[in-house]
């Protein structure tokens, strides 16, 4: 049960807590207890802080937002993260002051309010039996604002687009004993259930052998738990473009251990992290089925454990995926890449006209953008500015990286048609998107490593403030396919 949004003045309605963002310098237009805590020092307004008072019998909370010319969607988000952590003991209903005098238009400040209240009041402890270790939940915002179609319009999607986020987060979550491929699989179908023009299927091995899907397979092979290639069609009643079909495609490795190139052990539990891009995928077209976005859309999810046994295939291996490109396999850590192949043949064989995928793919994207943007490569220009557009408007950030032929000479094998990584310490993320580009057919194709922002290990400083998946790829998806309808 999502978080209900509501609008009315805050005068008329009965609430836990009243929020006022205060933008900086405090002093102006505060006024009564806020306007003495500024005056004082103990509020000044800087982004992400928050200071709790009472008065009359109200509980307030002052939200800084930073400088005001500086206040954007993200100082909102970060807000509204902060209200709900200096709640977290007290949960209910908040209302929310919307200020006509901050530099954001009162429908995105209430889009951005609701999300970073939602979002940044989660809390990844789900399987602790104490209730005392869980933070109680915001269940009702209230938006201090005459009403209006835009403004209930604005809030209500911002609310399902939050909603939809910490669902994928749930699943980035998951321990690995509780979600592989086949629950996988089982959670897309309970989530087409939801909705009535969206429809989930799964291929089994036997399936994908017969389509020669020997990539994926092959990462597969080393785990007792089977892989799978989730499929989930949206199919709107009246589409805008019905020759437009967005294909989304998603890396699912429920668990990554490396395969026979084993990983070391410190870290590896955040492992079952890997599927984070999958998770996006999922509830991304999810989240475009709950809006009714007139936009035909395809999701494609890969999902595998990479895990060593005597049956995981091997440094030296030569597999055949199923466009019958030969790969050569020189590490079995490198295996994004190589079920993210058969899904784009995939996705294209499918019908897909705009392919997007979403990829915990390479530690390289990290260290070079951290866990603020994800990396991404496109074959198209106009595809590019839409992916680029769509992550500055709905916070899932994206920042364009090289794609060039000349990479492609990294990934050339004596043996093979290709190999699927280089021996050199140079250009990761770019000669994998080369390898993917080999598997993206033809037309408009992104890729987007997601590497950073996917799955975070401490608080990132603004709305995403707890460690594990961070529902990555669900709002930019929802404002891709906007974009094409």
């Amino acid at each position: 049960m999502g978080v209900a949004v509501e609008i009315a003045l805050p005068e008329q309605t009965r609430a836990d807590a009243l929020a006022v963002p205060v933008a900086q310098p405090p002093g102006d237009g505060l006024d009564g207890p806020l306007a003495a805590l500024a005056a004082s020092g103990e509020l000044r307004g800087e982004r992400g802080e928050a200071v709790v008072f009472h008065a009359d019998g109200t509980r307030i909370v002052g939200v800084g937002v930073g400088k005001l010319e500086d206040v954007d969607l993200d100082a909102l988000r970060t807000a509204g993260a902060a209200a709900a952590n200096e709640l977290s003991r007290v949960g209910g209903t908040l209302v929310w002051q919307l200020d006509e005098r901050l530099p954001v238009p009162i429908p995105d400040q209430a889009a951005a309010l609701v999300e970073g209240t939602i979002i940044g009041g989660y809390s990844p402890g789900r399987w602790k039996t104490q209730e005392n270790g869980r933070p109680k939940e915001i269940e009702r915002i209230v938006l201090g604002h005459f009403d209006s179609p835009e403004l209930r319009a604005a809030a209500e999607r911002a609310a399902l687009l939050a909603e939809r986020t910490n669902r994928a987060r749930d699943l980035a979550n998951m321990p690995p004993n509780e979600l592989y491929p086949a629950t996988l699989a089982e959670q897309a179908a309970a989530l087409a259930d939801e909705h009535e023009h969206l429809t989930a299927t799964a291929l089994d091995v036997k399936q994908m052998e017969k389509l020669g899907m020997g990539a994926l397979l092959a990462v597969g092979s080393g785990s007792k738990n089977e892989p799978r290639l989730i499929v989930l069609r949206y199919e709107p009643p009246q589409p805008t473009r019905g020759d437009v079909v967005l294909g989304i495609v998603g890396k699912a490795i429920t668990f990554d251990a490396g395969g026979i190139s084993l990983k070391p052990a410190g870290g590896m539990d955040a492992m079952k992290g890997d599927m984070a891009g999958g998770a996006g995928a999922l509830h991304g077209i999810g989240a475009i089925a709950a809006l009714g976005l007139p936009v035909r859309s395809l999701a494609v999810i890969a999902s595998a454990e990479n895990l060593p046994s005597g049956h995981a295939f091997r440094p030296g291996d030569i597999v055949r995926a199923a466009n019958g490109r030969t790969i050569e396999i020189i590490n079995t850590d490198a295996e994004g890449r190589l079920v993210l192949a058969d899904a784009l043949w995939y996705a294209r064989r499918e019908g897909a006209t705009h392919v997007i995928d979403l990829a915990t793919l390479t530690g390289a994207m990290v260290l070079a953008l951290g866990d603020l943007y994800a990396g991404f490569f496109a074959n198209d220009d106009d595809w590019r500015d839409r992916i680029l557009a769509a992550g500055e408007r709905s916070g899932d950030l994206t920042w364009p990286m090289p794609l060039h032929p000349r990479y492609r000479r990294y990934v050339d094998s004596a043996y093979a048609d290709m190999k699927n990584g280089s021996t050199l310490r140079e250009a990761g993320p770019a000669l994998a998107a080369e390898f993917l580009q080999e598997y993206a057919g033809e037309g408009p194709w992104a890729h987007v490593d997601m590497a950073g922002p996917g799955f975070i290990d401490r608080s990132r400083g603004d709305y995403l403030r707890v460690p594990g998946g961070t529902g990555y790829g669900v709002r930019l998806l929802a404002e891709l396919a906007a974009g094409l309808a």
